[in-house]
């Protein structure tokens, strides 16, 4: 699914609300394009104003919500994978390899999902793959 999501570049001066921006976001940040939310992350949250709000607050490096926010966790196929926490619930999202999409895969709600979903990376391959 494709959303409509104003994007702006909040990563063009590092400001405070930017400060645990990982380097792999903030380098790819100014070239995204375009947002796209995959099915299974509609359904792990299932309210469409949460899901926009989520998304709008990550896009807009708003980490006041968050516990982490664009933590860095892996490369899969050339796409970069990032997690932002919120409490309990972790989101997963990648930003594509050519650096102009930003995909919402997951929205897990415990560690030990979270790291299970991680762990497939074949899966996560063909979720990308799936949504282009």
């Amino acid at each position: 699914m494709h959303i409509n999501i104003r994007l702006q570049n909040p990563c063009d001066e590092r400001r405070n609300f930017c400060i645990n921006c990982h380097n792999h976001f903030m380098m790819a940040r100014p070239l995204i394009r375009g947002v796209v939310v995959s099915k299974h992350f509609i359904r792990d949250l299932k309210d469409e104003e949460k899901i926009n709000s989520i998304i709008q607050n990550i896009l807009d490096c708003s980490h006041l919500d968050f516990n982490e926010l664009h933590k860095f966790e892996e490369h899969v196929n050339g796409n970069l994978i990032f997690r932002a926490r919120k409490e309990q619930l972790h989101i997963v999202y990648c930003i594509d390899e050519k650096k102009t999409r930003i995909i919402f895969l997951r929205a897990l709600k415990n560690f030990t999902e979270y790291k299970k979903f991680l762990e497939k990376k074949k899966e996560i391959k063909k979720m990308i793959e799936s949504l282009s």
